[in-house]
């Protein structure tokens, strides 16, 4: 098996705001599109999004009545300061400002108008503690 693309697919309310909420701030672009369904795409490494109208026929039945729920779409990048400043300036609501954990994944989140959780997520080396002193795991 290869495999050529990574792809989610998302059920929602109204796929035409979450389609314009992934292309205005989240830079994907329209692939395909139909009632009650859009292909969205990016030139990198994020995964490409289908979005489906809760209810089209294409899902199984005991799905479509279902939305995306308890589910986070995170994407690992650099620069993550910059990321949560140009999307805040650009009107999006941060969910989740900016935090680190111990382990080293600094985070945010915010939440697109059907009420998807992206996440944004950067690595640091977690610090370390040896007796009295605290260390970068880089170190």
């Amino acid at each position: 098996m290869q495999i050529t693309a990574t792809t989610v697919s998302l059920t929602v309310d109204d796929v035409a705001a979450s389609q314009r909420f992934f292309t205005e701030h989240l830079g994907y672009s329209e692939q395909a599109a139909a009632e009650g369904f859009a292909s969205l795409t990016r030139p990198d490494a994020a995964a490409d999004i289908v979005l489906l109208a809760r209810g089209i026929e294409i899902l199984p039945p005991e799905q479509r009545d279902q939305r995306a729920s308890g589910l986070i779409l995170a994407f690992t990048l650099t620069g993550i300061e910059g990321e949560e400043k140009r999307l805040r300036d650009a009107g999006v609501q941060i969910t989740m400002p900016l935090r680190e954990e111990p382990w080293g994944e600094r985070l945010f989140q915010v939440t697109d108008p059907n009420g998807v959780i992206v996440q944004f997520v950067e690595w640091v080396a977690p610090a370390i503690q040896v007796g009295d002193w605290v260390t970068s795991a880089a170190e």
